[in-house]
């Protein structure tokens, strides 16, 4: 007997919840070893939100921040 025909032996022997959690979990399973989606941009999440972040304005909040940090560490 091959794994398949073992595994839907012992499926048919659960009730039909159970049965949905085998199925969850097969998906849970394939999503996992699947190919992985594309993170999308934030320039392209921002893109209708008419948002333009410089470097300058990287650096500007870098040092507003990081500012009155100590600058030695004993």
């Amino acid at each position: 007997m091959n794994i398949e025909q073992q595994v839907l032996e012992k499926l048919r022997d659960l009730p039909p919840e159970k049965q949905k959690e085998v199925l969850d979990f097969v998906d849970v399973l394939k999503e996992k070893d699947g190919p992985k989606k594309p993170r999308r941009s934030l320039r392209g999440l921002w893109a209708d939100l008419n948002i333009r972040i410089t470097e300058e304005d990287i650096a500007q909040a870098r040092r507003e921040m990081w500012g009155n940090f100590p600058r030695d560490i004993s």
